[in-house]
């Protein structure tokens, strides 16, 4: 069980551990009041969809996996993660949880900001698809981001990016004020930026790492079949639309799945 203090209230999750991250066990109703609960608190929170690939690389750059044990909610992002919690946890997208976090913006009044895709054109389009979809849902600025790459150091990822870039990129989120932000670098790189500079934007509630999202709501990348993500089949849609995928899709299924098998019984 996990328990996190919040401005004198207590939030009570339970929780397992999957390779030695965090997975919470909700649901999605259940996800939403908390970032409702999030929305109204005096302090700022980190909300991550962890998944196979995610819990792999954390494995290998235990930095990573601190980081992801430090979110004020971990979801469960993945059908092979989800079979891995024995299914106690529920699954739930980086792009759907996006999309009801959206919703609620626009229930209850809150702004959103878009962060990333290191694409004009993309972030632009997203910000159009969600305001045509959530009419009055009030999206205060976009950004495509800044360069961001890795250095590998000791088993450690650093994250590597101009600090003129980086503080001219805060300073104007500090001026926009959202509520909620949703950052779209690529795993790893969204959840270790995330951590390194939420504590100066007061204005932001709830930062999200949202991965691919934008590719996905701008329609830059079209989501596979309904049908194929409800059984797991996701991947083999993406390696055959993107051979070059074929290393990221080994890691999130055949090293996953010795990894957990490893931890589970040896």
């Amino acid at each position: 069980m996990w328990i996190r203090g919040n401005g004198g209230k207590c939030h009570i999750l339970i929780s397992m551990q999957i390779l030695g991250v965090r997975i919470d066990e909700v649901t999605k109703q259940q996800s939403l009041e908390k970032a409702r609960e999030f929305l109204y608190s005096d302090k700022s929170h980190k909300i991550f969809t962890p998944n196979p690939e995610m819990l792999v690389d954390a494995r290998r750059d235990p930095s990573f996996g601190a980081v992801l044990n430090d979110s004020d909610l971990n979801l469960c992002d993945g059908f092979g993660l989800w079979l891995a919690t024995g299914r106690r946890a529920e699954r739930i997208t980086g792009v759907d949880f996006m999309l009801d976090l959206c919703a609620l913006a626009e229930k209850e009044s809150k702004s959103v900001y878009l962060l990333g895709s290191w694409s004009d054109d993309v972030v632009k389009k997203t910000a159009q698809v969600l305001q045509e979809k959530f009419p009055y849902l009030k999206i205060v600025g976009f950004h495509s981001g800044i360069n961001v790459t890795i250095e590998q150091c000791n088993n450690k990822t650093i994250l590597k990016y101009s600090q003129d870039e980086n503080e001219s990129l805060i300073y104007d989120i500090i001026t926009k004020a959202p509520d909620i932000m949703f950052v779209a670098f690529g795993h790893l790189k969204q959840e270790k930026w995330i951590a390194q500079n939420l504590r100066d934007l007061p204005s932001v509630k709830i930062a999200m790492g949202v991965g691919g999202a934008f590719d996905f709501i701008s329609g830059n990348v079209k989501r596979a079949p309904k049908w194929m993500r409800k059984i797991g089949l996701e991947w083999v849609w993406r390696l055959v639309r993107e051979p070059k995928r074929i290393g990221r899709i080994w890691k999130a299924t055949v090293l996953f799945i010795c990894f957990f098998l490893r931890e589970k019984f040896l």
